[in-house]
């Protein structure tokens, strides 16, 4: 009698632990580790998350700012320069860094220049200093002045290759005050020349 109640224990208990069991199994799952798949839920959160980070810009024009923006000015000047005094008289590498009223003067004097059958020589030495003057935010709008001095050898020939002026043979040091522009709620970082004071 004993015996057969020892056997309705054990037989109750094994049904215990496997109800038991089949009861974790149902809510921990089956699957162990990571699966490499996240919820949809999860993933928009960090679409939405990385989409932020992406569209909103550095509006503080700190001072690791404003270094890295004048790398980035120096490197603009140079472009700028070069493209408007080659040979071909054709705005086309710094097309992208000038506003549509800069990039319209330079094309006129270009188209001019052609006309005349004249053509420019450059050699572009370097920016000895590029200063920021002072910068100026407007609404959404930051414009920054930079005083820059630079070093090139510069001619303007003709078409029998005759020099007009300038010296090929002599460096020129040249100062020129020029007006950087950029909205700073646009996803954009690029700057872009809007007006050249001297």
């Amino acid at each position: 009698m004993n015996y057969s109640f020892q056997y309705i224990d054990i037989i109750l208990l094994a049904m215990i632990a496997g109800f038991i069991f089949l009861r974790l199994r149902g809510i921990l799952g089956r699957k162990t580790g990571f699966e490499g798949k996240s919820p949809a839920q999860f993933k928009e959160v960090l679409k939405n998350i990385k989409t932020e980070q992406a569209v909103k810009p550095k509006e503080n024009f700190d001072e690791e700012a404003q270094k890295e923006f004048l790398k980035g000015a120096k490197i603009a000047y140079e472009t700028i320069i070069t493209d408007f005094s080659d040979n071909d008289n054709k705005i086309t590498n710094a097309k992208p860094l000038l506003n549509k009223e800069i990039y319209n003067q330079f094309d006129d004097a270009l188209k001019e220049r052609a006309k005349r059958g004249h053509f420019a020589e450059i050699t572009f030495i370097g920016v000895n200093k590029a200063e920021i003057k002072e910068h100026k935010k407007t609404g959404n709008i930051l414009n920054v002045t930079v005083d820059f001095i630079a070093e090139v050898i510069t001619c303007i020939k003709d078409k029998e290759k005759k020099i007009i002026s300038g010296d090929p043979e002599k460096i020129k040091k040249i100062y020129d005050t020029w007006v950087f522009s950029r909205d700073t709620t646009s996803a954009n970082p690029n700057w872009q020349l809007v007006n050249i004071l001297t």
